[in-house]
């Protein structure tokens, strides 16, 4: 038996032009067989066949557009990079196999030996680094600074700086960059400005509408929402994607398929869930700050934040990320940590799951204890991402921490 296509019957490409976020969500990207489909399509092949010998040479030649090896060229990754494009507002994207992936095949596409960076302190550890031993290795130098201190920014810039890197709001303490400022301090000195959005995803902030060249997701985070896979990808103009994807090619740090797939349906109800996100996280902090164990709310949606008028201007929201310092040290923050009975104890943010860590023996472990304190990671410091749990059940079980304190 042979399945034909219904190639008889014509389904017009969806019009999105000036569509919102929430519907570009659900409809962009999609690429639709002649099967006619309604669900996006995965297709788990690392090859692709010819009519011909001809027209194999054609495709690999870059003489005719289409599919030749899942390395570089896939339809179901194609189609999750087309979304997260429309959806950030970018001309193109790259998914790479990991949002540390995503990072390096940018450095090492768009850098060389003699270049140097100015990173914001407050990444990602495994960020940190990646600029400050490997990046290093091949010659690329990198500088941090306080990512709110725009002096230092200034101060930092030299002759040879290409790129400005940060992540707004920073993990875990939530500062939140001037994306302006910082884009046009990147222009005047040729520099390529590239923001890490993980936390806020397109949802709640766009920053190449404020000024950034480059935009990198840990697809891993919001954009999946349940903690399945493990991706990345960067988004911006084809002028520079075009270097990533060589880079890509030839390197191999790719996304799978299924991955891909994943990933689609994340993004299909990325927009409800970063609102319930968002909810639950303000709503937690401000209880935090009413706790006599609790020394400080690291989040920029609380009136205390000092960047918070900044972050109502340039988001949508807050997010769904929290910090917070309890009395005592590394002792008092694994009690309580290890108090609560529904919140599970990994590092992995952006999970529907409520998740509890200890940046300074965790996601930041493998700083010098001077980064660390530069950086803010103190040994009290436990980070919070909210997941969509119901909000009074979330406070049952941190209040089984602020017990474990007392006691």
């Amino acid at each position: 038996m042979t399945f034909s296509r219904e190639e008889h019957l014509w389904i017009p490409e969806s019009d999105l032009e000036g569509m919102s976020v929430d519907t570009l969500a659900v409809r962009a990207g999609q690429i639709r067989t002649g099967q006619l489909e309604h669900s996006d399509a995965i297709f788990p092949t690392s090859s692709f066949v010819y009519g011909s010998a001809a027209q194999a040479a054609a495709r690999f030649g870059g003489e005719e557009p289409g599919n030749i090896y899942s390395r570089f060229t896939n339809p179901t990754v194609q189609a999750f990079e087309a979304r997260i494009a429309a959806m950030e507002g970018g001309e193109k994207a790259v998914a790479t196999a990991s949002g540390m992936a995503a990072i390096l095949s940018t450095c090492m596409a768009l850098l060389q030996s003699g270049d140097h960076v100015i990173c914001s302190r407050g990444v990602f550890g495994t960020t940190n680094v990646l600029f400050q031993k490997y990046m290093a290795r091949f010659g690329v130098e990198t500088s941090f600074v306080s990512l709110t201190d725009l002096d230092a920014w200034r101060g930092a810039v030299r002759p040879e700086t290409r790129m400005l890197f940060i992540e707004t709001p920073s993990n875990p303490l939530c500062e939140v960059a001037d994306m302006a400022a910082l884009s046009e301090l990147s222009r005047a000195n040729d520099a390529l400005f590239v923001v890490d959005n993980c936390f806020c995803t397109p949802v709640l902030q766009r920053p190449l509408e404020q000024g950034a060249d480059l935009i990198i997701h840990s697809a891993t985070k919001y954009l999946d929402g349940q903690g399945r896979c493990v991706g990345g990808v960067v988004v911006g103009p084809a002028k520079y994607l075009d270097e990533i994807y060589g880079f890509l090619r030839s390197a191999g740090p790719t996304m799978s398929p299924f991955n891909a797939w994943v990933f689609q349906k994340g993004l299909e109800t990325l927009p409800i869930r970063m609102r319930a996100h968002c909810d639950n996280a303000l709503e937690l902090a401000r209880w935090l700050e009413g706790q006599p164990q609790v020394t400080r709310v690291f989040y920029a949606g609380l009136a205390s934040h000092p960047q918070h008028e900044l972050a109502r201007k340039q988001q949508d929201g807050f997010g769904g990320v929290l910090s917070f310092q309890v009395k005592g040290e590394r002792e008092e923050a694994w009690r309580f940590i290890d108090a609560t009975r529904m919140i599970s104890i990994t590092a992995n943010l952006g999970d529907v799951k409520t998740t509890i860590t200890h940046p300074a023996t965790t996601t930041h472990g493998r700083l010098s204890p001077e980064d660390k304190e530069k950086a803010g990671i103190t040994e009290n410091l436990i980070r919070l991402s909210v997941g969509i749990e119901a909000i009074d059940d979330l406070k049952t079980d941190l209040a089984r921490g602020f017990q474990a304190l007392k006691d």
